[in-house]
């Protein structure tokens, strides 16, 4: 750091063929400069904008879906996931009744309010659930019992709360689901489509009422659909639908993945981890929140025991980044654009510049190891904060 208080990281494009010198002061970047990088050099570390999670349930034994949620969590949790390199992410609270669901969006509000690094690490809130489909294989493992219509009024409840609402995920196979998803709209939030058995004509209803997401596409839907038509070509057509996918490579294998990617492009497509309160742990058995227990392998498999059923995700983004770098064709820098660049613009609340290398953009910074892509440093909000262990 300078006696002006700037400071200076340095580090190789994605390209790896310029260097970087991004310098930052009171959690933003002043400039960015850059030059060829000299014929046979070294590599230096590569240089990115830190990452973005727009689906974490939980990680490393702290869950947003809690029985009794406390702020506290909340802002372990961004601490915990600033450490792996995610230095904006969306807390997603499951299907719950009303009650359950409101003191949860309480506790992230809160946890808002008691600490600046959160507030400034959670622009958004997802809400996948209450609104989807109550059936087998489309639900996945969500409750249910309490299940319900879309209904716009409740979001005006939970908006209530103070908490940064931004995404709904909702199932528009109703018919008056296009009315509600434009009601939500009307609201400032973002919906997406997911867990839902809706036909391609509901899909195309509901784009048409203002939904611009689709929730890790590729799961949440029934095991066995049509050839044709049927609701994931709708979506991968669709260019008005941005989608998220799982990258853990057992929601989806990495060949759907190539061609998924393909179909969306890297604009129009962003990783998420999905990730549990168990990702992080140690491989074994574990009680799940979202019910029963469940088995956490070696390689960031969660499902449960007997069955084909998984059980969201044991597998944070930056190994998921890792993962769909390893089983595509995808350059690091188009793989970077699918934990920064894309899921910046999916979060109605960020902050301008997030997930950028742009002056005045937050100074949210990863250093990565240009041959695996491991997260070798972070800075959030100009501060150094990991790796973490």
């Amino acid at each position: 750091m300078t006696p002006d208080g700037k400071t200076t990281l340095e580090g190789m494009d994605a390209s790896g063929e310029s260097l970087l010198a991004v310098t930052y002061r009171d959690g933003a970047i002043l400039s960015v400069t850059s030059r060829e990088r000299p014929p046979g050099s070294a590599a230096f570390p590569v240089i990115s904008a830190g990452f973005i999670d727009a689906q974490v349930n939980g990680f490393d034994g702290l869950d947003v879906n809690a029985s009794e949620p406390t702020a506290d969590t909340i802002i372990r949790l961004t601490h915990r996931l600033a450490g792996i390199g995610v230095t904006t992410w969306t807390p997603t609270i499951v299907t719950a009744d009303e009650g359950a669901i409101i003191a949860r969006l309480v506790a992230i509000a809160e946890a808002r309010r008691q600490d600046p690094a959160t507030a400034r690490a959670i622009p958004d809130v997802h809400l996948e659930g209450p609104f989807l489909s109550d059936q087998e294989g489309a639900r996945g493992v969500h409750d249910a019992t309490v299940m319900r219509p879309i209904d716009a009024a409740e979001v005006d409840r939970w908006l209530a709360t103070g908490a940064p609402v931004g995404i709904i995920t909702v199932s528009p196979h109703t018919d008056d689901a296009p009315g509600q998803i434009a009601g939500i709209v009307a609201l400032g939030v973002r919906v997406a489509i997911g867990h839902t058995h809706a036909t391609p004509d509901q899909i195309t209803a509901a784009v048409d009422a203002g939904a611009t997401l689709s929730t890790h596409l590729g799961n949440g839907i029934a095991g066995v659909l049509p050839r044709h038509p049927n609701a994931l070509w709708t979506q991968l057509a669709d260019d008005r639908l941005t989608a998220g996918f799982i990258g853990d490579g057992h929601h989806l294998p990495l060949d759907t993945i190539e061609v998924f990617l393909r179909a969306k492009t890297t604009a129009r497509a962003y990783l998420v981890s999905d990730s549990t309160d168990i990702a992080g742990r140690a491989a074994g058995r574990y009680a799940s929140s979202v019910g029963g227990h469940v088995e956490l392998s070696a390689d960031g498999r969660l499902a449960y025991p007997g069955t084909g059923y998984l059980a969201g995700s044991g597998v944070d983004l930056p190994r998921a980044l890792r993962t769909v770098l390893g089983g595509t064709s995808l350059s690091l820098a188009d793989a970077l654009t699918l934990v920064t660049t894309t899921p910046a613009g999916v979060l109605p609340h960020a902050r301008t510049g997030l997930g950028s290398l742009d002056v005045g953009a937050p100074a949210d910074l990863v250093l990565l190891d240009p041959e695996s892509a491991a997260v070798i440093r972070v800075i959030q909000g100009g501060q150094v904060v990991g790796p973490a262990g």
